[in-house]
């Protein structure tokens, strides 16, 4: 049985946020929520469905620049060497990357939207790109508007604000300086956009309490079947 109207089109949320943020986290607690109130999820995951040419990123992370690869661990630290490079040749490839890529997003929401699922919830989205670019240049600035002009933009767009000293003892993948650039960009890009959901940060729990009632606020509740939208507004409430 569907559980949303026919006319009724799918919810989307994106998450974003420097890396160890918590995001991996807080999408699985919001997918089970909405799954035990009945609802349809489908997860995108912006590296493995959005973005393109990744041969060419391969090739500046790890041979151009003699970046690791992998995630790393607070045992095993990586060191790697592709969105923290800030070079103008660097700059460019981005410019041309994230272009590509903003094409590529249009076309998965726009097939998302199409699919019966109730509710989309995106692992990253543009933003997690455009915060790479030094956004006090004018230029980088009018990049943005442009990006956003082609990106649908999400119903909810959530910005996990995150402390970078226990965001990288959780990811050691990045050098510290580079975490706080890159949540400064973040919050640049944030003023810069507009509606973006920043969640700032807070016990686990609390977090997930305050993305699921963010959700729930931008959910069409009338376009669900009642029994549904009683357990929402319930797991909403109880955290």
């Amino acid at each position: 049985m569907r559980a949303r109207a026919k006319n009724q089109r799918p919810m989307f949320v994106s998450f974003s946020g420097i890396d160890g943020a918590g995001k991996s986290t807080q999408i699985e607690n919001l997918r089970a929520r909405m799954q035990e109130a009945g609802l349809r999820v489908q997860l995108i995951t912006f590296w493995d469905d959005v973005a393109r040419l990744k041969g060419i990123r391969e090739a500046s992370g790890h041979k151009l620049f003699k970046g690791e690869k992998g995630v790393g661990t607070p045992e095993a630290p990586v060191n790697r060497r592709d969105k923290n490079v800030r070079s103008w040749p660097m700059t460019l490839v981005r410019y041309f990357l994230y272009s590509v890529d903003a094409i590529s997003l249009r076309r998965v929401v726009k097939k998302a939207l199409r699919s019966d699922a109730d509710f989309l919830i995106f692992d990253r989205y543009a933003y997690d790109e455009l915060a790479n670019l030094t956004l006090s240049n004018p230029i980088a600035r009018a990049y943005v508007r442009l990006i956003m002009m082609i990106v649908p933009k999400p119903d909810v767009s959530y910005l996990l604000d995150a402390d970078p000293v226990k965001a990288r003892a959780r990811k050691p993948e990045y050098p510290l300086d580079f975490l706080h650039t890159s949540r400064a960009s973040y919050m640049t890009l944030s003023d810069l956009v507009g509606g973006i959901t920043i969640i700032p940060p807070m016990a686990v729990q609390d977090v997930a309490r305050q993305v699921l009632q963010h959700a729930l606020k931008a959910l069409p509740l009338d376009g669900i079947q009642s029994a549904q939208a009683e357990k929402l507004v319930g797991l909403a409430n109880r955290g």
